[in-house]
Order: structure tokens, then C-alpha cells, then sequence
């Protein structure tokens, strides 16, 4: 795996040793990540991934000492360091290596992976609903991308793949639909696009957001409201946005059958058309 890995201001080739037992960062995972795309050269949105981490690290009490422009900077770096024709992972993190039991002022550390991680098929898989819930703001750090927030996310997928399905569909604290354990949730009905309203129990998710504003722009109906279960019963498509699939269609919910719809593909064109304009420079 091709990759460039950047730790206390110098570049690597392989993964740095970045904590140890006694770092905040790593036993009470203090930590905050963005995940972005380099696709054959392009980043799309990687200016909103980089201050959505500054945001994280400031919510969860985290001192940033770089900018989100300087993490863009370094971010532009690792990619054109690599072949221009891979698909690129981009996780930029901040993490305390404090010893105490908060982070403290001047404790936090940047680290930078960008490696190559190819982009998945268009068909996501079957999704089952999990009995894993987002936690309210008030139970978790739910208004930022914690590191501490994913342990969750995989149980959740764990359990869907325990059952044979490839996608797990997570509830929030009151039983309606939050998003899949790693992306956002969206169906299609009656050809409008529509999605879980964003409640602070889950992100509101770049390629999401972008997605829809696509959408949008293109004439497509669409909607942000509460949804539940039954929605997914009844729904015409399902599809998922997210960062490390991008748009991708989901081909079966419980026992239902379904295929890649008008919508989804609508979707999954624009997102394809809008990545090509985003070229790193």
C-alpha cells in the first residue's frame, strides 16, 4: 500500500509511532480525524474536511496549533507526493499526548495519513437496522468526528455482518433513523430524494451535503425530515453517502430486494462530474 504519513513536521513512508500507554490520545481516546478523498487528483471538499477538524478538536477540548488552511497546505502535500492516477485516503487527526485525565492547553498533536485505498463498488451491499443507537449530544461527542464515537459504529457492523448483511443502519436516543454505522442514509421516493434530518445525534455529512445541494441544483426534489424504520420499508431506493465510498446504492434492506434507481444514479453522476472540477493544486 502506497502512502505518505506525516508526524512532528516530517514525512514518512511508513505509519509513525504517534502515542504510548500513559497518552490521553490513546487510552481514553482523545482524539479527532477527518476523512477525505484524493480521487486520480482530485479532493473533493477537502477545504470543508479540513475546518470540520478544526472544529472537532476544538469540541472535544482539543489546542489545534495548525489552521484548517495549514492542514489543507499539508494535505495537498501528501497527495501530489503520491501517483496521481491512485485513489487516496486523506485522514488528517489531532490527538492529546497528554498524561493527565483531560487534555491540557499545548498537548495535541497533528498527525497525517494519506494512502492508497481504492474506491469500493457502486453497489454497497444489504443493510439490516442494528440495535446500536447514536447517542445524544449530551452522551457523547457528537458534534464532532471523535475518534471515541467509532467503537460503536463497528459493533454496529458487526452485528449486521453477524446476520449476513453487508451495511448496518443505526437509530438516534429516540428510535427514528440517524445514518448506516460509516456513511449517511438516504432513500428515494416517488423520485424525491430525501434524508434523516441532521438532530445532533449524528454528522451532517460532507458528501452528503453535497450530494443533495448536486441534487438540488439539478432540479431533483429533496428533503430533510424525521424518518423512521418504515421509511426503508416503503422506499422506491436506498443509497449512502459517504466519504470512503462516495455515493454508493444499497441492493437490499431486510428482506426486501431493491436496485440502483434513477435517483441514485442521478446522484452518483453529478458527485462523479463534481469530483472531476476539484482538482488538487
Amino acid at each position: 500500500m502506497k502512502g505518505q504519513y506525516y508526524s512532528n513536521g516530517d514525512w514518512s513512508n511508513d505509519p509513525p509511532k504517534v502515542v504510548g500507554p500513559a497518552d490521553l490520545g490513546f487510552w481514553s481516546a482523545t482524539s479527532v480525524f477527518d476523512g477525505a478523498r484524493s480521487i486520480a487528483g482530485c479532493a473533493p471538499d477537502l477545504d470543508r474536511h479540513c475546518a470540520r477538524l478544526i472544529r472537532s478538536a476544538e469540541a472535544v477540548g482539543l489546542d489545534p496549533d495548525l489552521t484548517a488552511v495549514q492542514v489543507h497546505t499539508l494535505c495537498v502535500e501528501g497527495i501530489q507526493a503520491l501517483p496521481a492516477d491512485l485513489d487516496l485516503y486523506v485522514r488528517p487527526m489531532f490527538y492529546s499526548f497528554g498524561a493527565g485525565i483531560m487534555p491540557e492547553e499545548a498537548e495535541t498533536r497533528f498527525t497525517l495519513a494519506v494512502f492508497e485505498m481504492p474506491l469500493p463498488d457502486a453497489m454497497a451491499g444489504r443493510a439490516t437496522v442494528t440495535a446500536q443507537r447514536r447517542p445524544a449530544p449530551d452522551q457523547g461527542p457528537t458534534d464532532s468526528k471523535a475518534g471515541a464515537l467509532y467503537p460503536n459504529s463497528q459493533r454496529a457492523r458487526r452485528e449486521a455482518r453477524g446476520r449476513g448483511f453487508e451495511l448496518a443502519v443505526v437509530l438516534d436516543p429516540d428510535g427514528n433513523l440517524a445514518e448506516f454505522s460509516h456513511a449517511n442514509l438516504a432513500i428515494a421516493k416517488d423520485g424525491v430524494a430525501i434524508t434523516p434530518k441532521p438532530n445532533g445525534s449524528f454528522l451532517n455529512g460532507i458528501t452528503r451535503n453535497r450530494t443533495f445541494e448536486l441534487l438540488r441544483e439539478a432540479g431533483v426534489s429533496t428533503e430533510e425530515r424525521v424518518m423512521t424504520v418504515a421509511d426503508l420499508e416503503t422506499a422506491d431506493e436506498i443509497f449512502m453517502c459517504g466519504n470512503a465510498g462516495k455515493v454508493q446504492a444499497v441492493t437490499g434492506f431486510e428482506e426486501r430486494d431493491l436496485q440502483p434507481g434513477p435517483v441514485f444514479r442521478k446522484a452518483r453522476d453529478l458527485y462523479t462530474a463534481f469530483v472531476a472540477t476539484q482538482r488538487v493544486h
